[in-house]
């Protein structure tokens, strides 16, 4: 796909494959993804993210699906970015988003997209922020990240969604797991989902006590525990309701306005790194090739190497 700023103007909810297209350009990683991220930058800010976490089995999809439905009811456009383990053969999503979501994919104020971890550990593809963008700049009022699990660098759905939520089952101790994992600290909302269990009203008070631990100021947004059974659509309406009020306070909190500038400060770092590391990898290709056998018998370190491509790579920055 060419760059071609008037294509990109006439973008928008209604064309799918247009928003198809454009989002495998930008998932290229070539210089016209580039220039399509910065071109349509300035039409983002609109949507409101929503990221929902949690283990395996939580029923973080059917959540998806319910509240989606919320919000297509009222009349909003709806985006979902559903993230799913690669395929180890053809690199791709390996699970299918429409077929979790066969109710609403269709719809015309729905687009559903599939996105690869791509070998990321916690579950969230580096490209899934820009692919947020794209979605955002073609005008859905609503983004819902949906991750494929619970890991460290899952945590970062917290920098990418302006509500977190962490969905946990009654059963399997998850409340001990969340504190482990880190989730205490980026969740939002904790959604105790499939409260119709047995175990639920203790996991509930478990949950509940954890979070007492926690010190919150008054400038302080304090994450409450909902109950939900996501698959009979109870619950619901009270979690799309706090989301609402977690938006309304977000909105004029300090707090949320600093991590939010903190969270753009490391996207442009992370931005830098990459661009980087392309560059200075595609100008010594050659040259690694052909200093492996090198660091293999011992004549050089693999730390001696790194230091001559970028000691040759700033020699060439310096004289252009």
């Amino acid at each position: 796909m060419e760059f071609n700023s008037n294509i990109l103007e006439n973008f928008a909810i209604g064309n799918k494959r247009l928003i198809a297209r454009i989002i495998s350009a930008v998932e290229s990683e070539n210089e016209v993804s580039i220039q399509i991220l910065k071109y349509l930058y300035k039409k983002t800010g609109n949507a409101f993210r929503i990221g929902i976490t949690g283990p395996p089995g939580a029923g973080k999809s059917t959540i998806t699906n319910q509240i989606s439905k919320h919000f297509l009811s009222l009349g909003k456009s709806v985006a979902i970015i559903a993230v799913d383990p690669t395929s180890p053969f053809s690199g791709g999503a390996l699970l299918g988003d429409r077929v979790r979501m066969n109710d609403i994919g269709m719809l015309d104020n729905v687009y559903i997209r599939s996105v690869a971890t791509r070998g990321s550990l916690g579950g969230l593809s580096r490209k899934t922020i820009d692919i947020a963008d794209i979605l955002d700049a073609a005008g859905f009022d609503y983004i819902i990240f949906e991750t494929v699990g619970v890991g460290q660098s899952e945590l970062d759905i917290a920098k990418i969604a302006h509500t977190t939520i962490v969905t946990l089952v009654p059963e399997s101790g998850d409340a001990i797991q969340a504190m482990k994992a880190g989730l205490m600290e980026i969740a939002d909302l904790f959604v105790l989902n499939k409260c119709d269990r047995p175990e639920a009203n203790k996991a509930l008070t478990s949950l509940q006590s954890s979070l007492q631990l926690r010190n919150f100021s008054q400038q302080d947004w304090q994450p409450p525990v909902l109950k939900t059974s996501a698959i009979e659509n109870k619950g619901i309406l009270e979690l799309v309701e706090m989301i609402d009020k977690h938006r309304e306070f977000c909105s004029n909190n300090e707090n949320c306005k600093k991590l939010r500038i903190e969270y753009t400060k490391e996207r442009i770092i992370t931005i830098i790194h990459e661009l980087l590391n392309k560059q200075i990898l595609e100008f010594n290709s050659t040259f690694i090739n052909n200093s492996i056998d090198e660091i293999l018998n011992k004549n050089i370190s693999p730390y001696q190497l790194a230091e001559q491509i970028l000691n040759s790579y700033k020699f060439t920055l310096d004289n252009l």
